[in-house]
């Protein structure tokens, strides 16, 4: 366990590094933490306001944590995998509440969790793990789009004289983002397919050697 490229000098970057104690890794834990906190200020406090500056916060460390992994030499393994799942978790919760609060709809939520619950019991089946594959290009807008059309629609249900507008444009953001995250479903569960026969066909490569 190490706390390493705090110098920030240029080196080559190794995404396999095994560095738990790092500065985007902490990022990611600080942007999970933010969780529990926009929960409660939806379901309880009913303060919308703030429940969107603090979508607006977890989703800048999205792009902080990627930037000082880059710019440290702080890729790891850990990080790489441990990035997409809290968000993807986050995500899954922040809809849920959504929902709960009735602000949301529920097919928003039935629509990101169903393909996310598929890949996962996919590659648990097949690797029992994470498959640790690289992010793509759709999934990263997918992303983006998750993080304007979301805080857009909470904002819609604060009384105004634009909250109809602003939520007919959160949810044809939110609706763009879910057919790019059905899209990168069926993405995902073809690479995840194609890397589990690929280390077949090395294992038993392997063993007639």
């Amino acid at each position: 366990m190490r706390l390493s490229g705090a110098s920030g000098r240029s080196e080559q970057p190794d995404p396999d590094r095994d560095d738990v104690l790092t500065v985007p890794n902490l990022v990611t834990v600080l942007r999970f933490c933010g969780v529990p906190v926009f929960v409660w200020l939806v379901l309880s406090a009913r303060d919308y306001g703030a429940a969107v500056v603090v979508l607006a916060v977890m989703g800048s460390t999205d792009w902080v944590d990627g930037y000082l992994a880059r710019r440290f030499n702080q890729t790891s393994r850990l990080g790489r995998i441990m990035d997409p799942i809290a968000d993807r978790l986050a995500l899954i919760v922040v809809f849920i509440t959504l929902a709960v609060a009735g602000i949301a709809p529920a097919w928003l939520l039935y629509v990101v969790f169903v393909p996310d619950a598929v890949l996962v019991a996919t590659s648990l089946w097949l690797f029992h793990s994470h498959p640790d594959l690289p992010v793509l290009w759709i999934g990263k807008i997918r992303t983006a789009l998750f993080l304007v059309g979301t805080p857009l629609l909470l904002l819609s249900a604060v009384t105004s004289p634009a909250a109809p507008v602003l939520r007919a444009l959160a949810l044809g953001i939110l609706i763009a983002g879910c057919a790019l995250h059905l899209a990168a479903a069926v993405v995902y569960f073809r690479a995840i397919l194609a890397k589990y026969r690929s280390l077949g066909r090395r294992g038993a490569g392997t063993g007639d050697a």
